[in-house]
C-alpha cells in the first residue's frame, strides 16, 4: 500500500523577555518556503525535512510538503506570522484530510506566540479538531523543548534531538518518519507519556559532549531497542520562555500493542526525570566574568589554536539581543590584537557603514541599543571598514552543512586589533563560513569572541586551543533570578530553594 503523508516544518524558539516579535520577515531571512521550493532549500541538508524525504523514498510514500517556516530565536511569534503559517498547514490538512494517511511535523517545542504560550500545542489542537483523534501524527522536537502535556496528548509519536550542538536533525526526522510508517501500516499503536521535572533548565541545557546528560542520552538510545519502546526523548527545557509548563521533561513513545510496554515506559521516564533532578548541581560550565575571560585572553598562547570565548549570556540562539557590549569593551580596554568579535547585531550601525566605502575610517555608536541594562550600552568607536557585503553564505559545518543563510547587510569593522562582525540579521555563531566569505580566517586569529552558548562548539572547538565561557550580563545570563518571571508554575528550582521532586 502506498501511504499518503502530509508534512510541514514550523520551527521557532521564542524568548518572552525580549522586546519585539518574530515576524514573517524573520522567517524569510532564514526559511519561509512552501512545497517544492522548501524541498529544494532543505531536502538535502541536515534538516528534519531531509529526514522525512529519506523515509518517503525508502517506504514509497506519496508525500505532500506544505511549508517550512524557521526563524532565528527572538521574541514571541506575532499574531499575523503565527496565523499565516498555521493557517497554511491547517488549510492543507482540511483540503486533504480524506486523502492522507498520516501527518509528519518538524517542530521546536519552545515556541511562544503572541496569543499562545504553547505554540506547538495550539497547532496540534487545531489539527486534531480537523482530523479527529485517530489520524497518525508524528513530530520532531529540538531538545530545548518546553514539552507540554497538550503536545504529548495530541501527537502519537515524538522524537527529540539527542545532540547539543544539534547535529542529528535529519536523523530525528528519519526516526519519526519510520515510526509513522509503522503506525500507518498497523504494526504498532503508539502513544506518548510525559514526565516533567520542576527545574527551569537541565543544569547543562542538555549538553551531549560533557556533563550528566551524556550517559542519559546513551541510555535512551539503548532503551529504544527494547520491545515496545519506540522513542525516548530527553527535553532540557528553555528557561527564556516564561510559560506555565517551562522546564525539562521526558517523553517516552511506546507501543500499546506490546505487553508490558506501558509499565516499562513509565519506569524509563521516571528514571530519566530523576537523573535530571539529581544532577542539578553538576554544571559543566564555569561562567567567567568578562574581566576574568580577558585576563586569560591576554596570556593565551595561540600556537595551539585560538582562544574561543563564548559569550553565553548574549547568545542570539536563545533570543538575546546579540548587541551586548560588555565583553567587547573589556577586549578593547585590554588592547587585544588578532581578535574577532562576532556577531554584533546592530542594523543601524551596519547601515551607517554601508553608506561609506571599504577602507574608510568611521566613528559611530555600536551596540547596546536594545536594553543597556542587559550587557552594556552603546560604545562610541573609531575604526576602519575592512569588508562590506550582503552577508550571504552557505554553511559547510556539522550544523549548517548545505544550508544557505545571511547576515543581511554587514561589515567587518576593525577597531584597534579587533575585527567586529557588524550584522543586520540575527544568528549565533554556528559555522566557520560565517567568517570566510568576509575575509576572516578564524584559524589565524588569537582570540575568537563568539556569541553562542554551545552550538559554536561543533565548528569552532576543533580549531580551538582552548574554550572558555563568560557571562556578559546580557539577556540570557545564567543568573536566572535577574529575569522577572510571572507565568511559570512555582515552586521551581533554582528560583525556589525549597523545591522538591
Amino acid at each position: 500500500m502506498t501511504f499518503r503523508v502530509l508534512t510541514a516544518e514550523f520551527i521557532t524558539e521564542n524568548n518572552t523577555f525580549k522586546r519585539g516579535l518574530t515576524e514573517l520577515h524573520n522567517m524569510e531571512v532564514d526559511t519561509l518556503a512552501e512545497g517544492a521550493e522548501a524541498i529544494a532549500m532543505r531536502g538535502n541538508a541536515n534538516a528534519e525535512l531531509a529526514g522525512f524525504l529519506d523515509v518517503s523514498r525508502e517506504r514509497g510514500w506519496k508525500m505532500a510538503h506544505v511549508i517550512s517556516a524557521l526563524a532565528s530565536p527572538s521574541g514571541p511569534v506575532s499574531r499575523a506570522a503565527y496565523e499565516h503559517v498555521v493557517g497554511r498547514i491547517c488549510a492543507a490538512i482540511t483540503a486533504q484530510k480524506d486523502q492522507i494517511d498520516g501527518i509528519l511535523l518538524g517542530l521546536h517545542g519552545a515556541q511562544v506566540a503572541e496569543d499562545h504560550e504553547d505554540g506547538e500545542g495550539e497547532l496540534l489542537s487545531r489539527i486534531r479538531a480537523i482530523v479527529g483523534p485517530d489520524m497518525p501524527i508524528a513530530a520532531t522536537l529540538d531538545l530545548h523543548a518546553n514539552a507540554t502535556a497538550g503536545m504529548a496528548r495530541d501527537a502519537h509519536i515524538w522524537v527529540s534531538y539527542k545532540t547539543y550542538p544539534h547535529i542529528d536533525m535529519r536523523q530525528a526526522g528519519q526516526q519519526a518518519g519510520r515510526l509513522l510508517d509503522e503506525m500507518m501500516a498497523g504494526r504498532i499503536r503508539p502513544t506518548t507519556l510525559r514526565r516533567h521535572v520542576p527545574m527551569m533548565d537541565e543544569i547543562n541545557a542538555g549538553r551531549s559532549d560533557a556533563g550528566p546528560m551524556v550517559a542519559e542520552y546513551a541510555k535512551a538510545r539503548q532503551e529504544e531497542s527494547e520491545p515496545g519502546i519506540l522513542a525516548v526523548s530527553l527535553n532540557a527545557g528553555f528557561s527564556d520562555a516564561d510559560i506555565a509548563e517551562m522546564g525539562p521533561s521526558v517523553f517516552v513513545t511506546y507501543d500499546q500493542k506490546t505487553p508490558g510496554a506501558a509499565t516499562r515506559a513509565a519506569g524509563i521516564a521516571d528514571a530519566h526525570a530523576r537523573a535530571i533532578w539529581d544532577a542539578r548541581f553538576s554544571c559543566a560550565n564555569t561562567y567567567l566574568e568578562v574581566e576574568e575571560a580577558i585576563a586569560i585572553a591576554k596570556a593565551h598562547d595561540a600556537s595551539g589554536g585560538p582562544l574561543v570565548i563564548a559569550d553565553y549570556a548574549d547568545n542570539p540562539g536563545s533570543g538575546a539581543y546579540g548587541d551586548a557590549t560588555n565583553l567587547l569593551r573589556v577586549m578593547l580596554e585590554a588592547g587585544l590584537t588578532d581578535a574577532v568579535f562576532a556577531p554584533m547585531i546592530d542594523p543601524e550601525a551596519a547601515e551607517a557603514l554601508h553608506r561609506r566605502a571599504e577602507g574608510d575610517e568611521v566613528t559611530l555608536a555600536l551596540g547596546g541599543k536594545n536594553d543597556p541594562a542587559f550587557g552594556g550600552g552603546p560604545l562610541t568607536l573609531t575604526g576602519r571598514i575592512m569588508c562590506l557585503s550582503d552577508g550571504a553564505y552557505r554553511g559547510d559545518g556539522p550544523m549548517l552543512g548545505g544550508l544557505d543563510r545571511t547576515w543581511g547587510r554587514m561589515a567587518v569593522f576593525r577597531v584597534g586589533g579587533i575585527d567586529i562582525l557588524v550584522v543586520t540579521e540575527r544568528d549565533q555563531m554556528l559555522d566557520r563560513q560565517q567568517f570566510y566569505p568576509f575575509g576572516i580566517d578564524p584559524t589565524a586569529k588569537k582570540v575568537l569572541a563568539l556569541k553562542s552558548m554551545q552550538h559554536f562548539r561543533a565548528a569552532f572547538e576543533p580549531i580551538a586551543g582552548r574554550v572558555i565561557v563568560c557571562d556578559s550580563g546580557a539577556l540570557s545570563t545564567p543568573k536566572m533570578s535577574r529575569r522577572p518571571y510571572q507565568r511559570v508554575k512555582r515552586p521551581i528550582w533554582p528560583l525556589d530553594a525549597e523545591t522538591t521532586f
